[in-house]
């Protein structure tokens, strides 16, 4: 199982909290790439409930761990 910010990006409008099982549907009817419905098939605990894509993937970088200063924006 890998992740790229492409393959995760797929999962960011995800009905977060969701189980393994719902986050596969939610893939395949976005139509993201089979790639991240293959990583999500991988994840061993089928009735853990994620409350978002860190708990899949938890070096998932957030905004902070962008460097810009948005107010400049």
């Amino acid at each position: 199982m890998y992740w790229t910010l492409e393959l995760a990006s797929y999962l960011e409008d995800a009905p977060w909290p969701a189980t393994k099982d719902e986050l596969i549907d939610f893939a395949m009817r976005t139509g993201a790439p089979l790639e991240v419905v293959e990583n999500l098939q991988a994840i061993e605990d089928d009735e853990e409930v994620f409350e978002s894509i860190e708990d899949i993937w938890p070096d998932y970088p957030s905004k902070e761990d962008f460097f810009f200063n948005e107010d400049e924006y």
